[in-house]
């Protein structure tokens, strides 16, 4: 009788434990709810909610928000991200006055906008990405904008239309590395959105990009891509950690120590970056009025 070995299960790979770095405060303050009420009151979608993002009681504590438009509602299915996936049914042209209003409302001297994608709209939204900026000027001429826009998907006059509104910083996110995009960005091309920032930056605006550590990328990919961003006009990039908004969401692969987060900062201003924002609580929008002028 032939006696057949004993396999033994395979021991569960242990998760990488949140280190005391990324440990935040609850969002509390007079500003706080201020900000809270107008949102409510207004009706409005901002990606600090619906991304999770982990500075909101500091943003909203300071009076400032991301706003994001076109509904809450997402085409893509990204594989980090937290905003709802599916068929929008949400098209409000009077959002442009609500949010102009709201701004000027909280006083911010420096809004952010940003929105899901709407890859079911011929235009991708752009009219109401233009009319949005242009009445927030029209109320609040003093605010700088920055606009954070999704992937176009190669519709440059919708390009044009998004980035010509008198906004101050046009940002588009890269989000990961060349090697990752079909895991994180699977509705994504790597060079399609280098081609964006290319194009925005021939526009004559100021461009910016934000991509998430920890994921699984490695440091000579972090370089290329910090190469490939400049080679293309980027001017400011923001690094930040990623972390799994749900159970459903990509896992994180490793959370980057600060010291790491430093040295790619200076990385990127050797390799000819005019400003990097790199830390594990970095976001796209965080410190972004720091961004207008650079």
């Amino acid at each position: 009788m032939v006696m057949l070995p004993v396999i033994q299960p395979a021991e569960p790979i242990a998760k990488p434990r949140k280190p005391d770095w990324l440990r935040v405060k609850l969002p509390v303050g007079k500003e706080y709810a201020k900000v809270r009420n107008l949102v409510d009151q207004y009706k409005l979608h901002t990606i600090c909610e619906s991304g999770n993002c982990p500075n909101m009681g500091e943003c909203w504590g300071t009076g400032t928000a991301t706003f994001m438009i076109l509904g809450n509602v997402c085409t893509r299915s990204c594989s980090f991200c937290a905003v709802a996936t599916g068929r929008p049914n949400e098209y409000d042209q009077d959002e442009p006055r609500r949010v102009a209003e709201a701004i000027k409302l909280m006083g911010v001297k420096h809004a952010v906008i940003t929105s899901v994608n709407r890859d079911e709209l011929k235009d991708r939204g752009a009219s109401i990405w233009h009319e949005t900026v242009v009445q927030v000027k029209e109320l609040s001429p003093e605010t700088t904008i920055e606009t954070l826009i999704p992937d176009v998907k190669a519709n440059w006059n919708a390009l044009i239309t998004m980035i010509s509104a008198g906004q101050e910083v046009v940002s588009h996110n890269m989000e990961t590395v060349k090697e990752l995009y079909r895991m994180v960005r699977p509705q994504a091309k790597y060079e399609r959105s280098l081609e964006q920032i290319k194009r925005i930056k021939e526009y004559g605006k100021r461009t910016k990009s934000g991509i998430m550590l920890g994921v699984g990328e490695t440091k000579d990919q972090v370089y290329q891509a910090i190469d490939d961003l400049v080679a293309h006009g980027l001017d400011i990039l923001t690094l930040g950690q990623y972390l799994q908004p749900t159970k459903r969401h990509l896992e994180v692969a490793e959370f980057i120590h600060p010291d790491l987060f430093a040295h790619y900062r200076e990385e990127g201003l050797n390799r000819g970056l005019k400003y990097v924002e790199a830390g594990p609580l970095v976001r796209s929008s965080y410190h972004a009025e720091r961004h207008v002028f650079i």
